[in-house]
């Protein structure tokens, strides 16, 4: 007599978050968890059976670098994330959070991606988890403590290094954070309130990561004439600390620095001989983020993606827009900020060779907030199995998967998600190989992605036909959730 499960999944082509070869068979489910996968025939299934034949069943996609830590509690359904296959987020990426974020905190960019006014209300990051354990999303999450986030709770001048109470202050908020289940810290030392931090002070900020058995992530200091000395400052802060290394959406940034790819992977390659190091890119050669000159000056084009005096111009060039002001882009720039922007500053090769590289994940970097956003936000995931793995032939579905699942699961200590095995828990998402595709674009970039059947969070169907149908995810706490 076969074993009695709640839910069978049957037939399905399992490609299970490994980067082994795939294979046919049945995934049956027993409450949150992958109870058994293999032959089922002669078991049924208490809520029925799900017939996905000649579709693939993978792990819950986990979205390494996302800044939803609002959104999350916003729009909880998750829409964004929920209709690529995305299961798990991980918030607070580039050194600015959410939380700790007290009441009267000086909003400065790019905080203001993330934070607005009335959304200082995380005095402690214990206050922030207890209220998505509250009011739960559709995916689960993982949440890191900014740096910049920290700072601005420590100090009133960002134009330089702290000093040692307002280290000891930022330590003390981040070591409360970690007690209470934060995952890591992430800093973002290109931007200009994080800029005057030296490498010090962030080691003698992240010094509790260690006890803690954290990550660090980060947005380097430069991604573009400077690149190999910021990823050497990058190895230094993760030696020194005791921790693996995130280096987060890894890129080199404008025309006169295309190429040297293979310059930064091979220094990545050789620092991951000595020390645990990874990185995390997106699936496209256009970045993201605040308005700022000096980007644009390094720049193809420029689309805007968001202007607080100007919101109608979301979505315009900006040499159109200067061009009817009838003034320079400088000018522009000025006086459409504060704004966010699409840069394109990347080479299309460059691209390929990092999400080739075997130390590679996958996150989206969306900024759910922007009027107009980066295709990213809706695409990143399909496009990686559609586009790259398939299309273009760049890697194998496995390998596609397993840069979206297993390997980002395994780099940051969640060892019960990620692979389809007995025992894990049961996120999964189901896809048709040979149609999934993104269909967001830079034109019309709030677009579902294209051949995701449906996804399962923590046991229960979460997503089908681009609706959200339960909201069950949880928050993932490091000290909970983690080995």
């Amino acid at each position: 007599m076969g074993q009695a499960f709640d839910l069978i999944l049957r037939g399905a082509r399992i490609v299970d978050g490994s980067g082994g070869a795939s294979y046919v068979a049945d995934i049956g489910l027993l409450a949150d968890k992958i109870a058994a996968v293999g032959d089922l025939s002669g078991s049924t299934g208490a809520s029925g059976d799900v017939a996905l034949h000649g579709l693939a069943v993978a792990p819950g996609f986990i979205d390494v670098h996302t800044h939803d830590d609002r959104l999350l509690l916003t729009e909880p359904d998750m829409l964004p994330k929920l209709t690529q296959g995305v299961t798990t987020v991980v918030t607070g990426n580039c050194g600015i959070s959410l939380a700790p974020m007290a009441p009267g905190s000086a909003i400065v960019p790019p905080l203001d991606l993330v934070v607005t006014p009335d959304w200082r209300r995380y005095a402690c990051f214990a206050d922030y988890l207890e209220d998505l354990d509250r009011h739960p999303a559709a995916v689960n999450s993982v949440a890191l403590v900014g740096h910049t986030t920290l700072r601005i709770q420590a100090m009133s001048d960002f134009s330089r290094a702290a000093d040692s109470v307002e280290v000891a202050r930022m330590r003390g908020l981040f070591e409360d954070a970690l007690r209470c289940g934060a995952w890591g810290l992430s800093s973002g030392t290109f931007y200009p309130p994080a800029a005057a931090a030296p490498t010090e002070e962030i080691i003698a900020v992240g010094e509790p990561l260690a006890r803690y058995n954290g990550v660090f992530a980060t947005h380097m200091r430069n991604e573009s004439d400077l690149v190999m000395e910021s990823l050497d400052e990058t190895f230094r802060i993760g030696r020194e600390l005791g921790v693996g290394v995130i280096i987060s959406h890894h890129k080199l940034a404008g025309i006169p620095y295309h190429g040297q790819s293979t310059r930064t992977l091979q220094r990545i390659r050789e620092a991951m001989r000595r020390q645990p190091v990874c990185l995390d890119c997106y699936p496209y050669h256009a970045s993201s983020t605040m308005l700022r000159m000096d980007m644009v000056e390094c720049s193809s084009r420029v689309l805007v993606a968001w202007s607080t005096p100007h919101p109608g111009l979301a979505g315009r060039l900006l040499s159109d827009i200067a061009a009817e002001w009838d003034c320079d882009l400088r000018e522009a720039v000025a006086r459409l900020t504060p704004a966010g922007a699409i840069y394109f500053l990347m080479d299309e090769n460059d691209v390929r060779a990092i999400l080739a590289f075997e130390g590679t994940m996958i996150g989206s970097d969306g900024l759910p907030h922007d009027s107009h956003p980066h295709p990213r936000l809706w695409g990143a995931f399909p496009r990686v199995i559609g586009h790259y793995a398939r299309d273009v032939g760049l890697f194998s579905l496995e390998t596609a998967v397993h840069k979206m699942s297993g390997m980002t699961a395994a780099r940051l200590g969640l060892t019960d998600r990620g692979l389809i095995e007995p025992g894990y828990y049961a996120d999964l998402v189901v896809f048709d190989p040979a149609v999934v595709d993104d269909t967001a674009s830079f034109e019309a970039p709030v677009a579902p992605a294209r051949g995701i059947h449906s996804v399962y969070v923590n046991g229960t169907l979460a997503m089908q036909d681009g609706r959200c149908l339960a909201r069950g995810g949880r928050v993932l706490r490091r000290n909970r959730h983690a080995g």
